[in-house]
């Protein structure tokens, strides 16, 4: 398994991933496409839905019409662990667990590289669904049980290129990323260090502890479609090998007395399809104080992409990281509480 956070090297742009090539890509799978296209919200990849021409007798819904397009950040992932994400959706989709399974080029292949260019790509089914409204306690008993068919089915076999989320890959690799480009502003750097710091050595003991499989990796509502009064997850982008506890706990990332309920009802249907160790939940606030992190050296790596300096305008600023610096001093009060209390107190 990988330890490596952003694949084999240095991630670079799409500027020269044109139109033409983003349907000619798609045309690779055996369709013919109309010209229309229409780029998604997506930061670390490029995604696009591309309407492709049908016929009557072939067309079974009015998204048989569209494919969805992936083209994966160049330098980021390398191409086995492209596979690795493919294998996982194909395993789930062999258990009859709803998710988009990537479409077969006219090699065989779910994934290829651009003809002069260094990018890979990937197309999906178009899947019709809604982002979910407010949801329900049964609402998160079925959401509950679909993860506990992610987890059965994630941890017959390891991913063996994937990243694993542990205190080094999402932990102290970040942070010294963070020192070591001069992102902190010096008056905060020491205390947002030895705050990180703290985290870790409390939690480490912990973290090694826990078991680790295939999982979803990035399961938070964003990521959940509503089908057919049932719910559906999407862009496996992230999948790695973690703890259960991580697609839990993103799913009901709250903290006030309504989302522990609702975290119960989700348990109730975890634990009705597969065991779940509920001392774990006090690791919540850890891989919470970790993703923190994470995300801010996440952005720092990409920085230099314009789409990122126009979404994150404020990062760099000595506002932004004292605010990051005020997220993890909560956080280490709520480490300590958490890994102190009963399982049945956390969060």
């Amino acid at each position: 398994m990988s330890k490596s956070n952003w694949g084999s090297g240095e991630t670079k742009y799409f500027f020269e991933l044109s139109p033409d090539k983003v349907l000619d890509a798609v045309e690779s799978i055996g369709v013919r496409a109309t010209g229309r296209l229409f780029q998604l919200n997506s930061m670390e990849n490029r995604v696009y839905e591309v309407e492709i021409e049908t016929s009557e007798s072939t067309s079974k819904s009015k998204w048989d019409s569209r494919k969805i397009i992936k083209f994966y950040r160049p330098g980021r992932w390398s191409l086995e662990q492209i596979k690795d994400e493919h294998t996982y959706l194909n395993d789930l989709r062999n258990e009859e667990i709803p998710v988009a399974n990537p479409e077969k080029f006219e090699d065989g292949s779910t994934v290829k590289k651009l003809r002069d260019l260094d990018i890979y790509c990937s197309v999906f089914p178009r899947i019709g669904g809604r982002s979910p409204d407010e949801l329900n306690f049964e609402s998160y008993e079925t959401i509950g049980r679909i993860l506990a068919r992610m987890h059965n089915v994630g941890e017959k076999q390891p991913a063996k290129s994937r990243l694993t989320l542990d205190s080094t890959s999402f932990g102290s690799e970040n942070l010294k990323f963070i020192i070591d480009n001069g992102l902190l502003p010096t008056e905060l750097r020491h205390e947002y260090v030895k705050t990180f710091e703290k985290i870790l050595e409390l939690s480490e003991p912990h973290l090694k502890k826990l078991a680790y499989q295939r999982i979803h990796g990035d399961a938070h509502l964003g990521n959940l479609l509503s089908v057919d009064e049932s719910f559906f997850f999407v862009d496996f982008d992230d999948m790695l090998m973690g703890p259960a506890i991580q697609d839990l706990w993103l799913i009901i990332p709250g903290i006030d007395a309504e989302s522990r309920q609702f975290r119960e009802a989700l348990l109730e249907g975890y634990t009705s399809l597969r065991n779940f160790n509920r001392s774990d939940l006090k690791l919540t606030e850890t891989l919470r104080a970790m993703r923190l992190v994470h995300f801010s050296a996440w952005i720092g790596k990409r920085f230099d992409d314009p789409y990122f300096k126009k979404t994150f305008s404020d990062y760099g600023s000595w506002g932004y990281w004292n605010s990051q610096l005020a997220d993890l001093t909560d956080q280490l009060k709520l480490v300590k509480d958490s890994l102190q209390g009963s399982p049945g107190e956390i969060g």
